[in-house]
């Protein structure tokens, strides 16, 4: 199983979702996170005063998906995701050793 983090912009969760669910991936947990990359924030103007805005408000959307469906699930989170200008987000892939479901306490892709 492999574990799929991606840090988008807020107004690109619907589309990635939409994405997401029609390869059939059900389940997903959504964080709101601020960060900065390359982008470094930027400047805006308060009442008269300038100041910098570092930490730019992003979505974290994180799957857990069997390891034949990590490809396909990036290609959609990339092609939903993509407005091709500067802070579009990362993706990240990790290996899951093990899930386990508290309810039932199934385990591994059953679990998911």
């Amino acid at each position: 199983m492999k574990k799929i983090e991606a840090i988008i912009k807020p107004f690109k969760l619907d589309d990635v979702k939409d994405a997401l669910s029609d390869l059939g991936i059900e389940g997903m947990t959504v964080t709101e996170v601020k960060g900065f990359g390359r982008q470094k924030g930027h400047t805006e103007i308060y009442r008269g005063s300038e100041y910098t805005v570092d930490f730019l408000p992003k979505i974290k959307v994180e799957v857990v998906v069997p390891d034949n469906q990590c490809e396909p699930a990036v290609a959609a989170i990339l092609k939903s995701a993509k407005t091709g200008k500067i802070g579009d987000g990362k993706i990240f892939i990790t290996t899951i050793d093990e899930a386990v479901r508290i309810r039932t306490e199934e385990r591994g892709q059953q679990a998911v």
